[in-house]
């Protein structure tokens, strides 16, 4: 017992006495260091990659016209019918060229499908981030099976500071009360080590990025 609290004794001393000792940085530039290596390559590029890798999809549309396609085309693979966007411009969209889609919460519990805005899109790890200040709340993202994100392509950046000073310019000092970042679709390896796809949310993320939207 003796020598147990001698030894602990002797670690505290230790540790004591070097944080009393000043001693310079081994690595004084570490701060200024990129944590990632410079890439030229492309925005969009990067952003589609990464998404992929982490079992997203991504589609780029030149205008609204291709953006309708494109839904028609999804809706029709995947056999769509209960589709809900609650986001006005997006409706005005959609109105435009006559796409059904669900303006309210009426049978929710059915929803197959959320189409939503989103704050930016994150190229260096694919993720998509959102808030609870658009029009599509906290639940459109999360409860359908299905999630699409429509971005503009101003809202293309290349790291989470970045993200947020887009926040940060948006909102200033009203910041909304939920920031959250989608990095592919819900997952969890939880049970033996298996990896499920849509097991806490959206089985499938489609982020739709709109190069000329007004």
């Amino acid at each position: 017992m003796q020598e147990n609290r001698s030894s602990k004794e002797l670690i505290l001393k230790k540790i004591r006495k070097a944080l009393l000792e000043k001693r310079d940085s081994p690595y004084p530039n570490l701060e200024d260091t990129p944590l990632y290596p410079k890439s030229d390559e492309f925005l969009e590029i990067m952003f589609a990659e990464e998404l992929t890798a982490v079992s997203g999809n991504f589609i780029y549309c030149e205008n609204g016209m291709d953006f309708i396609e494109n839904m028609l085309q999804l809706a029709e693979k995947f056999n769509w019918r209960k589709i809900y966007c609650w986001e006005p411009e997006l409706q005005n969209l959609l109105s435009e060229y006559e796409f059904p889609f669900y303006q309210t919460d009426k049978d929710f519990e059915l929803a197959e499908v959320g189409i939503t805005l989103c704050e930016a899109l994150i190229a260096r790890n694919g993720s998509v981030m959102v808030s609870n200040e658009n029009a599509a709340g906290r639940r459109l993202s999360i409860f359908p099976h299905h999630h699409i994100v429509i971005a503009r392509t101003g809202q293309l950046v290349l790291d989470l500071k970045d993200a947020f000073k887009l926040i940060k310019n948006k909102y200033a000092d009203q910041l909304p009360s939920m920031i959250s970042t989608i990095t592919g679709p819900s997952r969890t390896a939880d049970i033996e080590k298996t990896l499920v796809l849509g097991a806490h949310g959206p089985k499938e993320l489609f982020v739709i990025l709109i190069d000329d939207f007004s």
